[in-house]
C-alpha cells in the first residue's frame, strides 16, 4: 500500500514546521553559536536543510533553475568542510526561512501537480526523512549545548513531561531474557518496501544461532551499578580502543553525570540538573561504553543481526514484522517517539510494543547499540544520494531501534543507524545478550 499524496504534503510541510520551531527560541546572535566538532551551526544547517530538499527534488528530479545561485557554496555539505561553516556568508535568519519555506512550498506545488510521478515521490521522501534526522540532532544539539527543551505545537496534549507513560496505565515488567532459536533468518528490507535507504538493501539469508536477548534496555541504575564498581577506572574492562579513547577524553563517568553535595548522582537533562531516572533506560553512553558495561556484567551486545532477527519475529517463520508489535506504523502506546514524552520513559512502559517474544521498546526511546561494524550488504548498489551511507562503512558502528527524538514515520526493524564509537551526546543506550559457550 502506497502513501497517500496527500500526507506526503502534509509530511513535507509538517517536517519544515519542525525545523523551523526547533529554533525558534535560539536568539539571532546564537544562530552561530560555539564552534565545536561535534555539531553544526544552526543558521548553517536550517539552510542545509531546505537546499537538501531543492537540491534532490526541484533540481535533480525536475531539472529546476536553483532558487539561491549561492546555495551550493553554502549548503553542500559535501563540498563544504565543517569547519568553515561558521564563517561562511550566510543569509540572515529572515532570508534562510524565507527560503526554506519557498523551497517547501515548490514542492508541495510539484507533489500537488504530479502525484503520480514516482521518482517525484522518491526524492520527496528522501528530503523529508533526511530533515527528519536533522531534527533528532536539532535536539541533541539543545542538550549539547544546555538550552532548554522546547514545547513543540503538534505534540500531543496528553504528554506533559518526560515522566509520562502515555497511556498512564500500569505497565507490566518486562526484565530478564528471553531465549530465541535463531536459525535462517532474511536481514534487510523487503524489495517490495515503501521506501528503504541503500545501506537496508535488499534483504539476504543469515544465520542466527541460538541467543538470549535482555527484555529491555539497560536502566540509568544498572548502569551506576558499574560506575559506582569503578568501571571507568578497570582497564581490564576496556578493549584497546576503549582504554585509548578513555585516556583520550579523559572520562571517569557518563557524559552529563555528576555527584551532588551528598554524593549521589545527577544527570543532566537539557538546562538542568535531576536525580538520576532508575528505571529509565540509559541514554548517552558510546559503544566502548557500552562494551565495558558488558564485559563488567559478563554479557555481550548483540549484533545487528540478532537484534533485528528478536524485533522482527512472526508466528510464521517464513515472514518478518515490519515493527515489533506488528505491520502497523507505530502509535504512542508502542512506541516513545516523536517527542511525545520529551525524554527517556521506564523500561516497563509500553507493553503494547512487545515482540512476539516480549522483548520491550525495541523501537523507540533510546537508540541501541550493537557490536556489529557498518558495512554494506551482500550485492550494494549507491543510490542517487552517494554520500549517505558509503563514506562511512567500516569507520561506524550500528544501531538500531530509534529515540524518543526520532520520528516514528522514519522508523522501521530494517532502519540501520551508524556513529563513530566515541559519539556519547546522541541518544544512545543498549541491550544485552548472554554469552553461551
Amino acid at each position: 500500500m502506497k502513501t497517500p499524496i496527500s500526507e506526503i504534503i502534509n509530511w513535507t510541510r509538517d517536517a519544515r514546521q519542525r525545523t523551523i520551531e526547533i529554533v525558534s527560541d535560539i536568539p539571532d546572535e546564537k544562530m552561530l553559536d560555539k564552534q565545536i566538532d561535534i555539531i553544526n551551526p544552526w543558521l548553517w544547517e536550517i539552510g542545509h536543510a531546505a537546499w537538501f530538499q531543492e537540491r534532490w527534488v526541484l533540481r535533480h528530479c525536475l531539472g529546476k533553475k536553483p532558487i539561491r545561485a549561492d546555495a551550493d557554496s553554502l549548503y553542500d555539505s559535501s563540498a563544504v568542510p565543517h569547519e568553515t561553516r561558521w564563517n561562511l556568508p550566510l543569509p540572515s535568519r529572515e532570508e534562510t526561512i524565507k527560503y526554506m519555506q519557498n523551497v517547501c512550498d515548490a514542492v508541495c506545488e510539484q507533489l500537488e501537480s504530479n502525484p503520480m510521478d514516482e521518482a517525484l515521490i522518491y526524492f520527496a521522501l528522501l528530503s523529508i526523512f533526511h530533515e527528519d534526522m536533522h531534527a533528532e540532532a536539532f535536539t541533541y544539539t539543545r542538550q549539547t549545548l544546555e538550552y532548554p527543551p522546547l514545547e513543540f505545537s503538534s505534540r500531543s496534549s496528553a504528554s506533559q513531561s518526560s515522566k509520562s507513560t502515555n497511556a498512564g496505565q500500569p505497565q507490566s515488567s518486562a526484565r530478564g531474557f528471553v531465549e530465541l532459536a535463531g536459525g535462517s533468518f532474511m536481514l534487510g528490507a523487503h524489495k517490495e518496501a515503501l521506501f528503504a535507504f541503500d545501506n537496508e538493501k535488499w534483504e539476504h539469508a543469515v544465520d542466527i544461532k541460538p541467543f538470549s536477548i535482555s527484555r529491555t534496555a539497560v536502566t540509568q541504575n544498572d548502569f551506576s551499578e558499574f560506575v559506582n564498581d569503578d568501571g571507568y577506572k578497570r582497564s581490564n574492562l576496556w578493549s584497546e580502543k576503549g582504554r585509548a579513547w578513555l585516556e583520550e577524553s579523559g572520562a571517569e563517568y557518563p557524559l552529563y553525570w555528576k555527584r551532588d553535595g551528598s554524593g549521589q548522582w545527577l544527570r543532566r537533562f537539557f538546562d538542568k540538573w535531576v536525580a538520576l531516572e532508575l528505571e529509565m533506560a540509559m541514554i548517552h553512553v558510546n559503544y566502548f561504553e557500552a562494551e565495558a558495561y558488558c564485559h563488567w556484567k559478563g554479557v555481550r551486545l548483540p549484533t545487528e543481526a540478532e537484534w533485528e532477527f528478536a524485533a522482527s519475529m512472526n508466528n510464521d517463520s517464513k515472514s518478518k514484522r515490519l515493527y515489533p508489535w506488528g505491520d502497523e506504523p507505530p502509535a504512542p502506546a508502542q512506541a516513545n517517539m516523536d517527542w511525545e514524552n520529551m525524554g527517556c520513559i521506564s523500561v516497563d512502559d509500553l507493553s503494547g510494543g512487545d515482540t512476539l517474544a516480549g522483548c520491550r521498546q525495541m523501537i523507540g526511546n533510546v537508540w541501541e547499540w550493537t557490536q556489529s561494524d557498518f558495512l554494506p550488504y551482500p550485492g550494494f548498489v549507491l543510490d542517487p544520494y552517494k554520500e549517505y551511507s558509503e563514506p562511512w562503512f567500516k569507520t561506524r558502528k550500528v544501531l538500531r531501534g530509534g529515540s524518543w527524538a526520532t520520528r516514528s514515520r522514519l522508523i522501521r526493524n530494517t532502519w540501520r543507524n551508524f556513529y563513530e564509537p566515541h559519539r556519547r551526546d546522541v541518544w544512545s543506550g543498549f541491550r544485552v545478550c548472554l554469552i553461551t559457550e
